[in-house]
């Protein structure tokens, strides 16, 4: 695409959708961090509805670091890999009480530096709770950008730096969201709906499913 045609996408996306959001329920920077964390490899509907039960029980990291791995993962066993996502979550609890003050971390090397935060939930955490223009890439994200020609590339990095340079600086704040609920509702994986899609003019894919 254009830089035009891309300026364009963005316009539109934002046109349908002014304010966009995570799906994600959470209260505060911590909760949103131990959803993203609970929510790779599982929808943003199991996670809700795990963290609907763990929340009110333990919404803090002294909170959380006090349940322990057992009881814990009685609150996340449907999610899938929730033995290991209780274990970093544990770790990660003990680093932000030791280290932290039991605050989320506002930087990249912190964040990426707790168990279970990789490159994409910490641009998730920078972008949602801390307002950086940073654009985290999931499988949605990466299909999109791909069949769209937006930011095609051939891996989740390759991908995050064409958006990056690519999408103009007053969409970045949320244009993680408009891609990922883009690819979610209207440009899934296996039949997208071309006909009712905004940006099918512009796609470089558009009606070729």
């Amino acid at each position: 695409m254009t830089a035009e045609q891309i300026a364009t996408v963005f316009r539109r996306l934002e046109k349908h959708l002014p304010e966009p959001a995570t799906e994600l329920e959470y209260q505060s920077d911590f909760e949103l961090l131990i959803a993203v964390i609970l929510s790779a490899q599982a929808t943003d509907v199991s996670v809700n509805r795990a963290t609907a039960k763990l929340y009110p029980v333990a919404n803090t990291p002294g909170q959380i670091r006090k349940l322990g791995v057992a009881r814990l993962k009685k609150y996340i066993q449907t999610i899938g890999l929730f033995n290991t996502k209780a274990q970093n979550i544990i770790r990660t609890c003990d680093l932000l009480v030791e280290k932290h003050d039991g605050e989320v971390p506002r930087t990249r090397e912190e964040l990426e530096a707790l168990p279970g935060v990789g490159r994409k939930t910490a641009n998730v955490i920078l972008n949602t709770a801390f307002g950086q223009p940073t654009i985290a890439v999931d499988t949605h994200i990466f299909r999109v950008s791909n069949r769209t020609g937006i930011a095609p590339g051939k891996n989740v990095l390759e991908v995050e730096k064409g958006l990056l340079a690519a999408v103009p600086d007053r969409f970045k704040i949320h244009a993680h969201h408009w891609l990922i609920l883009h690819g979610r509702y209207t440009c899934t994986a296996r039949k997208p709906d071309c006909a009712a899609c905004t940006l099918n003019d512009l796609c470089d894919s558009a009606f070729s499913w």
